[in-house]
């Protein structure tokens, strides 16, 4: 997964602002991209696979629903 620029930029904002808010610590344009690289690296890659399986998940539930749906469009053979 790759961020554009724009979103690098918005994220290390938002992981200053953490540190600052909830830490209380200054946190530097180095350790803010490390921090960034490391989520993109290593949650990214679990994100992306839930996100799979959910849209499986769904998907799989869609069709069971258009089976039984199909099945009520039959008419009576009389």
């Amino acid at each position: 997964m790759k961020l554009s620029d724009a979103q690098k930029k918005k994220l290390n904002a938002e992981i200053k602002a953490f540190y600052l808010d909830e830490r209380g610590e200054e946190i530097g344009m180095i350790e803010q991209m490390q921090l960034l690289e490391l989520f993109e690296q290593r949650l990214a890659p679990i994100i992306y696979n839930k996100a799979l399986d959910d849209a499986k998940q769904w998907f799989s539930q869609m069709m069971e629903n258009m089976d039984s749906d199909y099945y009520v469009l039959y008419k009576n053979e009389t």
